[in-house]
């Protein structure tokens, strides 16, 4: 097995093998052709993004506020939906269904194909069974009572998108693949054929079925182990059918690229936008619920039109937010701009073209929370551009 170097004793210690392997050979050799690779590591579109906490003082703060961390987590049982094997049997009547299994982990039901993205049925998001975030709730449904799935879609290899012992599980059927550029050499190190892998570049495209997949920009950074090599690439995707498009945001920061894929790809009938884990100490790589409504209008040209699914909240405790905040705020930002958001339990399947979601389910098992994102209504001079700048500092 190989090792890593401890940063304390020099000594080499077996490698966790949730830290899954460094790209190497041939795939490296692409990795360094790519146009979105340069100085030795995938560069962001808009510039050299912040990937580690600034101001950790408040921070630190943050998290040992007694009430704030009360805050961060549920004040009583999610409700999850009883998802059955018989809801996931009987096909969208319009061609089209989203089953959410919390954090960014959604079953897409699209044009008689079944696209998983992002699964995550572990305990933790950690390398370590022992230690790291711990679910909220509990999975939806067992793994293998999804049925059968055609292709597996990863976003990028941070342990919340990229989960061992899921991908252990799924590498036991004949499902497809389609991951970043370099991400393969995890799942192959895990027990997944390279048959059965598509690994893509951003811009690239692959085939499944009536499906057409492609890898699109996203702003955020990669790495699963203690050096980290930044040799794997992290992606938004566009899944398109015959008769449905549908879009997965993966983690990133906003960055006026939406709009590109937009005006390439879209408008589509679903977007699965991430909306929580953000913080001020960290701005350029997750987004507030308002600029995840902004992204939603620019990948629909400007205009409200289709449907927002907010992801990427509500299982796992990743920043110092209130746990329900995403919630409120999405509510509020979507309102705001008419448009139309669903908002399943964790395990509830719905229909964009049908009626959506939208009971705040959140509110009977959350913890008071102030609203920093609410500013007071101003009388608005005529033909003057609104800011969309939020203070998160309250």
């Amino acid at each position: 097995m190989a090792g890593f170097r401890s940063p304390s004793s020099g000594l080499r210690a077996p490698r966790p093998e949730a830290f899954g392997a460094d790209p190497s050979g041939e795939r490296m050799a692409r990795i360094r052709r790519s146009p979105h690779f340069a100085n030795g590591v995938f560069q962001n579109p808009g510039g050299a993004a912040r990937t580690r906490p600034s101001g950790s003082t408040g921070l630190v703060k943050s998290y040992l506020d007694r009430e704030a961390r009360a805050r961060r987590a549920p004040a009583g049982t999610i409700p999850v939906h009883p998802t059955t094997v018989a809801d996931l049997a009987r096909p969208p009547a319009t061609g089209l269904r989203l089953t959410w299994a919390g954090h960014s982990s959604v079953l897409a039901e699209i044009d008689g194909q079944r696209v998983l993205f992002d699964p995550v049925w572990g305990e933790r998001c950690s390398p370590f069974s022992f230690a790291g975030p711990k679910r909220l709730h509990p999975v939806p449904l067992p793994l293998a009572a999804l049925g059968p799935v055609d292709v597996v879609v990863i976003s990028h290899d941070h342990y919340d998108h990229l989960d061992l012992p899921t991908i252990k599980a799924l590498a036991g059927t004949d499902t497809l693949f389609a991951v970043p550029l370099g991400v393969g050499a995890h799942l192959e190190h895990w027990g997944v054929p390279a048959d059965r892998l598509r690994e893509l570049d951003w811009h690239e495209e692959t085939k499944v079925g009536g499906l057409t997949l492609t890898a699109t920009p996203a702003r955020h950074f990669c790495g699963r182990a203690l050096r980290n090599t930044q040799h794997t690439l992290w992606a938004s995707w566009v899944v398109a059918g015959p008769e449905h498009r549908i879009y997965h945001s993966g983690d990133t920061g906003y960055f006026d690229g939406f709009q590109d894929i937009g005006a390439a790809h879209g408008p589509f009938d679903a977007t699965m936008i991430q909306v929580g884990a953000y913080a001020e100490f960290w701005p350029d790589i997750h987004m507030t619920p308002e600029e995840g409504v902004r992204t939603h209008l620019d990948l629909q040209g400007g205009d409200p039109g289709g449907v927002l699914l907010p992801i990427h909240w509500g299982t796992f405790n990743l920043a110092p937010h209130p746990w329900a905040e995403p919630g409120e705020w999405m509510k509020d930002a979507a309102q705001e701009a008419g448009q139309a958001v669903a908002f399943p339990r964790p395990g509830e399947p719905f229909e964009p073209a049908r009626a959506l979601p939208t009971e705040p389910w959140w509110r009977p098992v959350s913890q008071p929370i102030a609203h920093p994102w609410r500013r007071p209504r101003q009388v608005e001079v005529a033909d003057e551009p609104r800011s969309g700048d939020l203070d998160l500092a309250g």
